[in-house]
C-alpha cells in the first residue's frame, strides 16, 4: 500500500508555489486531509464491515489510489493538487481493513508487529524505490509515483488473495482475547463513554507522535537534503532497516506476556521510553555527540516505539483486559482522525506563519516539547487504566 501512497514525498518540487504557498506543502496537505476524511469515515466503515467484504474492499481501495496518481500525472499543476485527496481517501481505510484479519488472537503482537513494520519499512522501501524511478529511469516528479506503483500492482493482488485466506481467530483465541464483532453506533458510544478520560489521554499521545512520524516521513527528503545526502537513494531504507528490526523484536516478545493487564501497561511504558528516547537523541544530536545518520535512526527508532503501539497492540490488549466484544479498527480509526488532523494543523501553522525555518530546524524545535507532554501524558493514562482495571476486579467485573 504505501506504493502507492509514499514515492511523491521524494519529489522536491522546487521553486513551484500556489496561492504563495510551497507547492509541495499542498500536496502533503492534500494527502493528509483525505486520510484524515479517511479515518473519520473509517470508525463506521471498519467498525461495522463483515469478514467476506474485506479483500474485495482492499483492492478497489487500491485501484482507486493508483488511478488518482495517474490523474496527478496527466493533469498540470497546480489543478493536479486535488488527486492527492483522492489517493488519500481510499489508502486511509487499508490498514483497518487488513487489521481486521489478524486482530483478536494468540500472536496478535507478533503479526500485528510484522503488519506494522510496513509503517517503517515500507515507508523507506517505497521512497528508495520513487527516487531510483527518477534516477534510473530519467521519469519526472509527477509521473514518479504512478510508475512506481505500477511496479506494486501485481504483487498487490497475489498477496490480497493470500491474505483472503488466513482463516477465522479459534475458540481458543477468542477464549485468551475476547470475541471480535462488528460494533453499531449505539455500541461504539458505549465503549467511549465507558474508558472516556483515559481514550483521550491517548489519543493526545497519539496525535503528537502522528504529528511527528509524519513530518519526519513526508519531508525526509528535504531533512536528508540539508543534512547532506541529497544523492543518497538508499539512506531513506538505510535507516528504516534496523528500526525496523529493532521494533519487530521489541513487540512481537509481547506475545509471552499471557497477563493481558500487564500487557496494557508495558505497552504504556514502551511508547514512554519512546518518547524519551526521541527527545534525548534530538539533544544529543543538538550537542553534536552523534551524527545526523545516528540520529535520524535513533529519533525514528523512538517515534515509532511510540507509535507502533498504538496501531493494534495498545488496543488489542485494552479489549483483551476488559473483556470488551468489540474491535481494534473502531478505535483505531477515531484516534488516526484527530492525529492526522493534528499532523495538518502543524503543517499548516509553520507554512502560513512567519517562521522562516527549515523542515529539519522546526522538526527538532516541536519535537522535544511533544516529547515532553507525552511522557507525562502516558504516564497519567497508565495509572487511569490501572485503577479502572482494579476497579472492575473488585467489582467482580473481570
Amino acid at each position: 500500500m504505501y506504493a502507492f501512497r509514499k514515492p511523491f514525498t521524494v519529489g522536491v518540487f522546487d521553486d513551484m508555489t500556489f496561492a504563495g504557498h510551497n507547492y509541495k506543502i499542498w500536496l502533503v496537505i492534500a494527502q493528509t486531509l483525505g486520510y484524515a476524511a479517511s479515518k473519520f469515515y473509517g470508525v463506521k466503515f471498519i467498525g461495522e464491515m463483515s469478514a467476506p467484504r474485506r479483500a474485495g474492499a482492499i483492492m478497489v481501495m487500491i485501484v482507486l489510489a493508483w488511478l488518482a496518481m495517474l490523474g496527478f500525472a496527466v493533469t498540470p499543476a497546480p489543478y493536479n493538487i486535488i488527486f492527492l485527496f483522492l489517493n488519500g481517501f481510499p489508502l486511509g481505510l487499508i490498514f483497518g481493513l487488513v487489521l481486521s484479519f489478524v486482530e483478536g488472537r494468540r500472536m496478535t503482537e507478533f503479526i500485528g508487529s510484522v503488519v506494522a513494520i510496513s509503517f517503517i519499512f515500507s515507508s523507506g522501501f517505497a521512497k528508495s524505490v520513487g527516487k531510483m524511478v527518477m534516477l534510473w529511469w530519467n521519469v519526472s516528479e509527477f509521473w514518479m509515483p504512478f510508475v512506481a506503483g505500477a511496479v506494486f500492482i501485481i504483487p498487490m493482488f497475489i498477496f490480497i488473495v493470500l491474505l483472503n485466506q488466513v482463516p477465522p481467530p479459534t475458540a481458543q483465541d477468542e477464549l485468551l482475547r475476547t470475541r471480535r464483532a462488528p460494533m453499531d453506533r449505539t455500541e461504539r458510544r458505549t465503549f467511549l463513554m465507558r474508558f472516556l478520560p483515559g481514550l483521550i489521554l491517548l489519543i493526545i499521545c497519539y496525535v503528537m507522535l502522528t504529528t511527528l512520524r509524519d513530518m519526519r516521513d513526508n519531508f525526509a527528503a528535504d531533512m536528508w537534503r540539508q543534512l547532506g545526502y541529497e544523492r543518497n537513494a538508499g539512506v531513506f531504507t538505510q535507516t528504516e532497516i534496523p528500526i525496523s528490526i529493532a521494533i519487530l523484536m521489541m513487540m512481537s516478545l509481547l506475545v509471552f506476556v499471557k497477563d493481558n493487564y500487564k500487557a496494557l501497561l508495558l505497552n504504556h511504558a514502551i511508547i514512554i521510553a519512546g518518547f524519551a528516547l526521541a527527545g534525548g537523541s534530538t539533544l544529543l544530536f543538538q550537542a553534536h555527540l552523534i551524527s545526523p545518520f545516528l540520529w535520524m535512526t535513533l529519533c525514528g527508532l523512538g517515534l515509532y516505539m511510540g507509535y507502533i503501539p498504538f496501531n493494534c497492540l495498545l488496543f488489542e490488549r485494552l479489549i483483551a483486559t476488559f473483556r470488551y466484544v468489540s474491535n481494534v479498527g473502531f478505535i483505531l480509526y477515531i484516534a488516526d482522525s484527530y492525529g492526522y488532523l493534528g499532523s495538518i494543523t502543524v503543517m499548516l501553522i509553520k507554512d502560513m506563519s512567519s517562521l522562516h525555518v527549515s523542515w529539519l530546524h522546526f522538526y527538532m524545535s516541536i519535537l522535544q516539547g511533544m516529547c515532553a507532554l507525552g511522557i507525562v501524558l502516558m504516564f497519567i493514562a497508565a495509572l487511569y487504566f490501572r485503577k479502572k482495571y482494579k476497579l472492575s476486579s473488585n467489582a467482580g467485573g473481570l
